[in-house]
């Protein structure tokens, strides 16, 4: 059976999805800045990209790594239904502190939505994002996705707004997505190859009836791709996600980086597939493992070009609120909002991004300067190190209540962001855990160094003898000037023979992290 790939208009635009095609001209990755890099993406600075670009991305937390470190989303739960299944997806289950994409406490009406977003913004100056993520698709509920934009738009104008689905729908919604005034759209798209896609998605339902199969995966393909072309040739930025699944689609997902950057994509996010066998879902149900911490690395870097990759992604809830990386969804349930009195105040707001600004940009001259420093070394050696940071770019966090680490690669290149790894939260009720030690251990077992702000006798004994160096001399210092410090010393020890540069292993991705402290 041939695919069917579209409606109306949109069947003659379609494009198979065995076919590469001519890249559309695209208006965000591929247009040449100033500084003549053509690099962009999630660590590109404002001298990298054209002013309209660094302007949707600046203080996006998805879109822009640096950012995150700084501004804050939401998303809302207005899209309970779903038009495909996925093997790696089961939205039945929500366990308090967990955090996984289709899980929602509660679901939400448009109305409570806007009201939501409101308390949240004026809770949180810094939430510069709102999203809509499901729990389902949000273009398999469009009434609903749209009704919220169009509320929202109007009540705080100031908040981007954007969407995440899994582009079966998205050919029919190009039009309405650009008038809605979303600007940012995330397409997951798990493969090209619809032999591969058989083995990810069951069934897919589309034009009032059930594909199942090679059929199914060739619709969703064809529909994906075609979409993502609409988009790029409207201005809108896209991010792909694709969640890594060893030994069905993770040497393939380099076609699809391919496919997915000629076709427009800003942004290429790839991540570990989550499959704790408690989460019911297929794959955790049949054994299938996710990717290491290295299995994933590598992957990235084989995509990583001119579209760079998005490693800081934290795999959010349907209705995640606050920094990635932290859920305050608990503060803004829809009883608590209802009895709130919000008072929306735009200046404050303003006011207070702008000293966010201000401290960035004290921060990027602190790096540039230490990165001065480093440049006269001459050295093959790269390595990794964790950090533990509550955001603001700083190293203020306890290891003992670390719920994530963030990792970075140095080398006298510089610093590159590689990735977070998910703890489980050492210190309960006061003592150390040594179960959960031996947790944080395998996490961050591929680093030579983490960074904290403070750190008992025991957990600093056992990281020492695992070969993992603990340092606080930086507690509550920019990190990013820290490592590059550390790093130079590191090297001098080497040079001097006072240590010696060591390969370590690799590390576990935890898939359910104990993030709550007795």
């Amino acid at each position: 059976m041939n695919a069917v790939v579209g409606r109306g208009k949109c069947a003659k635009a379609a494009v198979g999805a065995s076919k590469m095609v001519q890249a559309a001209e695209h208006k965000g990755c591929r247009t040449s800045s100033n500084s003549g890099q053509a690099s962009c993406g999630s660590r590109a600075g404002q001298a990298d990209l054209p002013t309209e670009i660094w302007e949707k991305v600046k203080s996006h937390p998805c879109y822009s790594e640096e950012a995150h470190h700084h501004y804050a989303r939401m998303h809302v739960a207005v899209a309970p239904a779903c038009n495909i299944q996925c093997n790696y997806c089961n939205r039945k289950y929500d366990c308090a502190n967990e955090s996984r994409p289709g899980v929602v406490s509660e679901k939400l009406t448009p109305e409570q939505a806007v009201k939501k977003a409101l308390a949240v913004a004026a809770t949180i100056p810094q939430m510069t994002v709102l999203g809509i993520a499901g729990p389902g698709d949000p273009l398999a509920n469009p009434e609903k996705t749209f009704k919220t934009f169009e509320l929202v738009a109007k009540a705080a104008p100031d908040i981007k707004l954007c969407l995440s689905t899994n582009g079966l729908s998205l050919p029919d919604y190009v039009d309405v997505i650009a008038k809605s005034k979303v600007d940012h759209v995330t397409i997951t798209i798990n493969m090209i190859d619809p032999e591969i896609g058989a083995k990810i998605y069951p069934w897919i339902f589309f034009n009032h009836r059930r594909y199942t199969g090679l059929d199914a995966a060739r619709v969703l393909a064809d529909r994906q791709l075609l979409g993502l072309e609409m988009l790029s040739e409207r201005g809108i930025l896209c991010k792909v996600n694709s969640v890594m699944i060893p030994h069905i689609n993770d040497g393939h997902l380099v076609e699809v980086n391919k496919a997915v950057k000629s076709r427009g994509a800003f942004l290429h996010n790839i991540m570990p597939l989550i499959s704790a066998p408690e989460y019911g879902t297929v794959f955790g149900l049949n054994g299938q493992r996710g990717p290491t911490a290295q299995e994933l690395k590598a992957l990235q870097d084989a995509c990583e070009g001119e579209m760079n990759m998005m490693r800081h992604c934290r795999q959010c809830r349907a209705d995640a609120v606050g920094l990635l990386g932290e859920d305050r969804s608990a503060e803004f349930t829809t009883d608590r909002v209802m009895k709130m009195d919000v008072k929306y105040d735009l200046e404050m707001r303003k006011a207070y991004q702008d000293r966010v600004e201000d401290e960035r940009a004290a921060k990027a001259a602190a790096s540039k300067e230490e990165l001065g420093e480093l440049a006269g070394a001459a050295s093959e050696i790269s390595l990794l190190v964790a950090v533990a940071t509550k955001g603001s770019g700083l190293i203020n966090e306890h290891f003992g209540h670390a719920r994530e680490f963030q990792v970075y690669e140095l080398s006298t290149s510089g610093t590159k962001f590689v990735g977070h790894r998910r703890v489980d939260v050492y210190c309960q009720g006061g003592d150390g855990e040594k179960d959960r030690l031996s947790t944080i251990i395998r996490g961050i077992n591929d680093c030579h160094a983490v960074f904290v702000a403070k750190i008992g006798g025991s957990p600093k004994s056992n990281l020492i003898k695992a070969g993992i160096e603990p340092v606080d001399q930086y507690a509550h210092e920019l990190f990013e000037k820290s490592v590059i410090s550390w790093f130079r010393s590191y090297l001098d020890r080497v040079k001097s023979g006072e240590i010696q540069h060591v390969k370590r292993g690799d590390a576990s991705i935890r898939q359910k992290a104990v993030i709550s402290a007795a």
